[in-house]
């Protein structure tokens, strides 16, 4: 297959490499292109009152791999190599391998997700891939399952156009429990600002928080109750598999608003 791969996390993460080498080694076409330096929770924010420059990038990955390094974001990323450096559009978008899990409401902030959403937007069928970690290494065991994805969907391909939000468990191979297709939980946090004064005596403020997982999306969703959410089998070392899409419209809201009656005159 012809891959289009791109990150959050910049050229020089061992995740994209691990991921662009495997899949490179296993006789697909793979292009890199990802940002500079390390540009996390982004968002689907798009580079307009600058430039955006792009150069070729040799000796980081597998011999077969063609790569650049982009000053943009994320989706600046994916935008680029689709419209203009791409000779011919891939057969499918893939993100990652993020360090960190993208789990529940954590999507709507996530880099790894807005580049692989951008390829859909093109109409591009899109992966994105996180280890559910920030501190375990190994990215083997989600660059393997990469490729046993990618044979498959070469095989199969998926019948409508979605995006494959996926998050590995951080364990060794062995270890993982299976695959479990899931639906989209909610990860919120308690905001915690903590408030500190520089040297020159000014405040500022350092966002951290506290991860509440065990939230249950709000009801009216018309999503099937018996799917697991995702930040539930992570725990249990299952791969979670999560289909997305980007039309946030909400169905449930439509048929309520349909029964206003606004009288403007």
């Amino acid at each position: 297959m012809k891959l289009l791969i791109s990150n959050d996390d910049g050229i020089y993460a061992l995740g994209i490499r691990t991921l662009a080498n495997t899949l490179a080694e296993a006789g697909h076409e793979v292009t890199v292109v990802c940002p500079d330096r390390e540009r996390s929770a982004t968002g689907h924010g798009l580079t307009l009152h600058q430039p955006i420059r792009a150069e070729i990038v040799e000796s980081i990955f597998h011999p077969a791999v063609k790569a650049w390094a982009c000053d943009g974001t994320p989706s600046d990323c994916v935008k680029l190599a689709l419209w203009a450096l791409l000779d011919s559009p891939p057969d499918l978008v893939i993100s990652g391998i993020n360090q960190g899990a993208n789990l529940g409401t954590e999507i709507l902030y996530s880099g790894t997700v807005s580049a692989a959403m951008e390829g859909l937007i093109e109409g591009i069928p899109s992966v994105a891939l996180s280890l559910t970690s920030f501190s375990y290494r190994d990215f083997q065991p989600a660059a393997k399952f990469a490729k046993i994805l990618v044979e498959y969907l070469a095989a199969k391909p998926l019948v409508d156009l979605m995006l494959l939000n996926i998050n590995i468990p951080a364990v060794t191979w062995e270890e993982i429990s299976g695959v479990l297709i899931t639906r989209q939980g909610v990860r919120r946090y308690v905001d915690v600002f903590d408030k500190r004064i520089d040297p020159r005596g000014k405040t500022y403020y350092w966002l951290t928080g506290e991860v509440l997982e065990d939230i249950e999306p709000p009801v009216g969703l018309n999503l099937p109750q018996d799917i697991p959410m995702d930040v539930h089998v992570v725990r249990d070392n299952y791969i979670s598999v999560t289909p997305l899409q980007y039309n946030l419209t909400y169905g449930t809201g439509l048929h309520q608003l349909s029964q206003w009656n606004f009288k403007l005159k």
